[in-house]
């Protein structure tokens, strides 16, 4: 029984060690897309030594190959890169990993973006504490403005934000419209709204080639947008009015936002939409906080982030389901393994 409860606390210990150090990971990823060791690895048709990665890393003339080498060591037991010992090989050869494609800077089914922008972020979370005790969100109390603010003063954040966004939407693109065929039917106009610079509605208008779509989004982001075919832009504010069409399509836009103010857009959207025909298709997280799911764990992460990020919050269905009705929207088909949910 004794040697039961001291195996209890070790493991504890061992945990709550782990939970507090997991910010370790988060830089040593942040450090490996900063540096492009993934694109290093990638391009060499076979292992690298740690001497030809270091080689390969662009404005580092004092680069210290033993600091490298042990960011390495963290990401190989992480399983980010593999690691092979050849007796008759002086150096470590590292290679690449399912997981290290995700890295990639100049791909775009990549999380790399996405990465670095957590790094502007990351001085929020000092405030959580405060955000629980008082409300608002972290970014604010470290920033002294929302992040939207923020990134229509900041260019470099803003092309880095919009960027992040477009290859997230590559990500779920193929997944999402293949499993929402039925979404798109009789549909002949949609809104993208907050669409960034236009890679979903691009993406949808490309599997849907009848479809109209209007990339909707604040202007200093549609300022940056490209063209795309069978795509227009309009900047505007979702808060003040939506622009009509027979659908209105939003990705990861309302848990960005309180309940207060979703339902003020969700307002906005039923006016923009036919009473009858009109439908209003939802990407966005269902959460499952008991659920044993691949990314069960993520959505509780991602939901804590929405929080100190915008004051914003993940849902689970009944949450949806309230939150739709309140905005005008009683009727939800929802789809949990997509992620995506077709109102009307």
């Amino acid at each position: 029984m004794e040697s039961t409860e001291a195996e209890a606390i070790l493991q504890s210990q061992a945990e709550i060690q782990q939970y507090v150090l997991a910010f370790v990971d988060t830089m040593a990823i942040t450090c490996a897309v900063e540096l492009r060791l993934a694109d290093i690895i990638h391009s060499h048709s076979g292992p690298v030594t740690l001497s030809q990665i270091a080689s390969c890393i662009e404005d580092s003339p004092s680069l210290n190959i033993f600091f490298l080498e042990r960011i390495m060591r963290l990401l190989v037991r992480r399983r980010v890169f593999t690691a092979h010992h050849h007796s008759d090989a002086e150096e470590t050869l590292y290679g690449p990993t399912h997981s290290s494609r995700w890295l990639l800077r100049d791909s775009k089914l990549s999380f790399a973006h996405l990465i670095l922008l957590h790094k502007p972020i990351m001085s929020s979370w000092n405030y959580i504490t405060q955000c629980v005790k008082e409300g608002g969100s972290g970014f604010k109390k470290a920033n002294d403005c929302e992040l939207w603010d923020y990134a229509s003063q900041n260019v470099e954040f803003n092309t880095l934000f919009n960027k992040a966004m477009e290859d997230n939407s590559w990500i779920v693109s193929e997944a999402f419209i293949s499993a929402c065929k039925d979404g798109f039917s009789n549909i002949g106009s949609l809104v993208d709204v907050g669409g960034g610079i236009g890679g979903m509605a691009a993406q949808i208008v490309k599997s849907y080639p009848h479809i109209k779509a209007v990339n909707y989004d604040l202007p200093h982001v549609i300022a940056t947008a490209p063209p795309h075919n069978g795509v227009s832009h309009l900047g505007g504010d979702m808060f003040a009015s939506i622009p009509k069409a027979d659908a209105v399509f939003m990705k990861w836009i309302l848990h960005n936002w309180s309940d207060k103010d979703c339902i003020r857009i969700l307002k906005n959207c039923r006016k923009a939409i036919p009473e009858k025909t009109g439908k209003l298709i939802i990407v966005d997280i269902v959460l499952q906080p008991n659920g044993s799911g691949r990314f069960d764990d993520i959505g509780l992460l991602i939901d804590l982030h929405m929080l100190v990020a915008f004051g914003g919050r993940e849902r689970t269905e009944l949450e949806w389901k309230k939150l739709l009705e309140e905005g005008g929207f009683p009727y939800l088909q929802n789809n949990p393994n997509s992620g995506f949910a077709i109102c009307h």
